[in-house]
């Protein structure tokens, strides 16, 4: 029986797919923009632990998501692991090109890197390329002058 209800599922899915694609496109973006957002909450409310974790869950289903890759490397510049921060910025930027976002909050973590919490606006004003450049100056500012 559970087979069936979850082939149903499926079916239902690839039927609303073929008649309206992006309805389920947007819905995905959605559901991730949520899961963002959640994160960015946590990170406001200094839940530094938890933040992580759901950066770290989306980046498992989508590797490259600049907005998770530069929020989790803000939580690891606030855990003064610049190096993990910056490979993660780095690995951010060629996805950011062109990426326009409207952003709804941004938090300064430690001085170091912004977090950004995106608004659920289709179109964007913010290049994500320019402020994740932005944050990688930071972070290897912050390098550079930590103790060694």
């Amino acid at each position: 029986m559970k087979k069936k209800l979850v082939l149903l599922q499926v079916l239902g899915w690839i039927l609303l797919w073929a008649a309206h694609p992006g309805l389920v496109l947007a819905q995905a973006s959605a559901e991730l923009a949520a899961k963002i957002n959640a994160g960015y909450d946590h990170l406001e409310k200094k839940k530094f632990d938890q933040a992580q974790k759901v950066y770290e869950e989306i980046l498992q289903k989508q590797p490259d998501h600049p907005i998770a890759l530069n929020n989790l490397a803000a939580i690891l510049s606030k855990q003064g692991k610049y190096e993990q921060a910056l490979a993660h910025l780095k690995r951010a930027l060629p996805k950011a090109r062109d990426y326009q976002i409207t952003l709804d909050r941004v938090c300064n973590v430690d001085g170091v890197c912004a977090a950004f919490r995106q608004s659920t606006d289709k179109f964007g004003q913010e290049n994500l390329e320019d402020l994740i450049k932005t944050n990688i100056l930071m972070v290897q500012m912050a390098a550079a002058g930590r103790p060694k």
